[in-house]
């Protein structure tokens, strides 16, 4: 990613750098229904650039990625940072071509209790009928969305790595194109994709930051790191019962929120991981890697604004007791934690991000991650990344041009060099 549109699309809320207690999910693991896909929904600003923060009598079409197969699905919509009722008045699904056309013939309608339009309370969520929609693992799905009023304040994943298109006026869901759309790098309301679930089904839910959520990967192509494991878990038919669903949040922080700037990162990962990871239908493990904007957004700015308080310095001990909790919260619930190595970051253009204080508390949280026996695993991603000759940077070939995020190459290597019986 290029820095100057990196830090273009900051300010305009759409492409986010980096990386009280939510209600689960409606739909409990035991229910029959497993996700196959997520995204984690994040608040908004107003923006007259952003198609998606525009939207009024027009449709929207977004394409999400499942990681399990199903005979059925149903879809989750959030209004979670809504001030007001959504109204949404059409809902379809279909095979995509492109971002802005569908197979022929693969059309279907989304109903909701029966109907085709719905309208979501504010700061809800609703979930849909199950649809007669068969799907594969790996392959990917066309999500069309009518909004026929003004949407003021809609709910986002401002990182997602596909391109949406929004329509120029009017419901096109069952259109098999939408000409002459405006394009976004964000996504919309829909929140979780689930299908029906198979016995000793296993689904990874990806938590964490910008690396999760895959800055520095290219567009369109499925190269963050839970699509490329995605990716990996396909050729193996011995993990064909192994899901993997990506909850990270760009900018996201574990001890603290990502709100009063001119961007947003999220509710901090201890506030959200009920929702955005215990609550996941089918959910067995959780790939934890979080805590490097927590030490590194103090004192640095981006196009001029601050990221954080710079008094509101984080500790490695101040992780580490979050640690504790969320592997708490997670065994108390049965399900797994893994924890993963914070990666180098030395050279990243963000003035104040790095130094060698900051790089001090990353390596002695690595110490406690590797060796505390704390978590259930251990994927060492600082290993895989790091460039021998300058551990505190990332190797040039797997590094993105931003020295902080992997590119395609590195978020491979990352995914190649996990041991897959750690998800047993």
């Amino acid at each position: 990613m290029r820095i100057p549109v990196y830090v273009n699309a900051v300010r305009n809320c759409a492409l986010i750098f980096f990386i009280a207690f939510a209600a689960p999910r409606p739909v409990p693991a035991q229910s029959g229904w497993v996700a196959a896909w997520a995204a984690s929904p994040q608040p908004t600003e107003a923006n007259p650039d952003e198609p998606l923060l525009n939207i009024e009598n027009q449709t929207v079409r977004e394409r999400v990625r499942v990681s399990i197969g199903g005979t059925k699905i149903r879809i989750l919509l959030s209004n979670e940072y809504g001030s007001a009722p959504l109204v949404v008045g059409s809902v379809t699904v279909g095979l995509p071509e492109d971002p802005s056309s569908l197979k022929a013939g693969s059309i279907q309608t989304v109903r909701f209790d029966g109907h085709n339009s719905a309208t979501i309370a504010a700061a809800a969520r609703l979930l849909s009928d199950p649809v007669d929609f068969p799907v594969s693992s790996g392959a990917e799905i066309s999500i069309s969305l009518y909004f026929p009023n003004r949407v003021a304040t809609p709910t986002m994943h401002s990182l997602a790595l596909k391109r949406a298109v929004v329509s120029q006026h009017g419901d096109q869901t069952h259109a098999v194109k939408i000409e002459g759309g405006a394009i976004s790098g964000s996504s919309i309301t829909v929140t979780e994709v689930l299908v029906t679930s198979q016995a000793s089904q296993r689904l990874v839910v990806a938590f964490g930051d910008s690396l999760t959520d895959g800055d520095g990967s290219t567009v369109d192509a499925n190269h963050n790191w839970p699509n490329d494991l995605i990716s990996r878990l396909a050729k193996s038919p011995a993990q064909a019962k192994l899901g993997v669903v990506n909850e990270g949040i760009a900018g996201n922080r574990l001890l603290s929120d990502g709100s009063g700037l001119s961007f947003t990162f999220g509710p901090s990962g201890l506030a959200r991981f009920d929702r955005d990871a215990l609550g996941v239908p089918g959910v067995t493990h959780i790939v934890l890697l979080e805590g490097i904007n927590d030490f590194c957004f103090p004192g640095a700015k981006l196009g001029g604004e601050s990221l954080a308080d710079p008094a509101d310095v984080r500790t490695a001990k101040d992780l580490i007791k979050a640690y504790g909790e969320l592997i708490s919260r997670a065994h108390a619930h049965g399900i797994k934690l893994i924890g993963v190595t914070l990666t180098p970051f030395e050279g990243v253009v963000i003035p104040g991000y790095y130094s060698e204080s900051k790089e001090a508390t990353r390596q002695e949280l690595n110490k406690w991650i590797r060796g505390s026996g704390s978590f259930d695993a251990v994927i060492d991603f600082d290993a895989v990344l790091r460039d021998p000759e300058h551990p505190s940077r990332i190797l040039p070939k797997y590094c993105s041009p931003d020295h902080l995020h992997p590119n395609d190459a590195g978020y491979q290597a990352i995914v190649d060099a996990i041991d897959l019986h750690i998800f047993q």
